[in-house]
């Protein structure tokens, strides 16, 4: 009887202290103090608890330094919740992209450290869609004890990693904090005119005629032109015409484009990089040699990437880092070209 009594009263007691333990799990969540982030030269608004840090200071990223503003919430006990605000890579350097890749690469390499110390962060890509306009994506994101999700932005001056980590999956936590980053829309694209690329010849709004560059106003309907057939252009002011000419002799017809030029061949393209990452595999993996063909921009930046051979539990990471590759500017006769080629990746059992 008496070892029945003790053992409700064990039964009780731990109910009791789990209940109490909720509770003050719940009041912790319920009192934290939060309230809108809206950085002075930032782009983004987000809900942020209040005890959160500003840290800026410059990264350094292979040739570049890039500037860094992390907005960062990170308690002794409890999630961490950060923006990351980076800039440094010009887009005259590369496709959005690569841009993109560049910075995402730099994120990994950076931020693991300011929330855990000697930590090694792992990111994995969880889809992309488009985001007021710019092209944003999601990440699963660990670092050491923590795991959670980064959602990444690259708008027009400044590229946004969200990040959200925690020692164990919060969803309400999650929706609250992620779904609270906004930026503003994306402006319309401008469309460039080039200086004089107006129609000489075109009428204006009252359909007043217009005088050529020749000082003539353009035959009206059924007058017959002053040079050539009637109701037809004369010669001189065809500038817009493609050149139909075979004379070899005869000057270039203004206006006239080059054809683009073909990528040139590469070769083998690990001794060109300038920056060649090591892919990422889990443990387990098979070994083998990976072979990717990659097509570079005249900025030196892959801009597809797709496996040639290699073990089929590899190729995706050999291509995941081929795409973060960097190389110099291939210059032919005094023009940047694009360049095709392979790049080769040994995996060992190590990795």
């Amino acid at each position: 009887m008496n070892y029945q009594r003790s053992h409700w009263l064990f039964a009780v007691l731990f109910v009791t202290l789990a209940a109490t333990a909720a509770v003050g799990q719940t009041k912790t969540t319920a009192t934290t103090e939060w309230d809108t982030l809206t950085p002075e030269n930032e782009e983004f608004s987000v809900l942020m608890p209040k005890d959160f840090a500003t840290d800026v200071s410059k990264v350094p990223y292979h040739q570049f330094e890039l500037s860094l503003r992390l907005y960062l919430s990170a308690p002794a006990s409890g999630p961490v919740l950060g923006v990351a605000s980076v800039s440094g890579i010009k887009a005259n350097l590369g496709s959005d992209f690569a841009r993109f890749n560049s910075y995402v690469d730099a994120f990994k390499t950076f931020f693991p450290t300011r929330v855990r110390k000697d930590a090694v962060g792992k990111l994995i890509l969880v889809s992309s869609r488009p985001f007021h306009g710019y092209t944003s994506r999601s990440y699963k994101l660990t670092v050491g004890d923590l795991t959670g999700s980064v959602y990444a932005v690259l708008t027009r001056k400044r590229f946004y990693a969200v990040v959200l980590l925690n020692t164990k999956k919060d969803d309400a936590l999650e929706e609250k904090f992620l779904s609270s980053f906004t930026v503003p829309d994306k402006p319309a694209e401008q469309v460039a005119t080039a200086e004089g690329s107006q129609d000489p010849n075109a009428a204006n709004a009252n359909n007043t005629p217009q005088i050529s560059r020749e000082g003539r106003r353009p035959p009206a309907e059924g007058e017959a032109a002053s040079s050539g057939t009637q109701g037809e252009t004369p010669k001189e002011d065809r500038v817009d015409q493609p050149n139909n000419n075979t004379d070899p002799n005869a000057p270039p017809v203004a206006n006239a484009q080059k054809p683009p030029r073909a990528p040139i061949s590469g070769g083998m393209l690990n001794g060109k990089a300038i920056y060649l990452p090591l892919p990422e595999v889990p443990a387990g993996q098979p070994t083998g040699v990976v072979l990717v063909q990659v097509l570079i921009d005249e900025q030196g930046s892959v801009i597809d990437a797709k496996p040639v051979s290699g073990p089929a539990a590899l190729q995706a990471a050999a291509v995941s880092a081929a795409r973060l590759a960097r190389f110099m500017p291939t210059v032919l006769a005094g023009e940047p070209v694009k360049v095709s080629g392979t790049l080769s990746y040994s995996f060992a059992r190590s990795n």
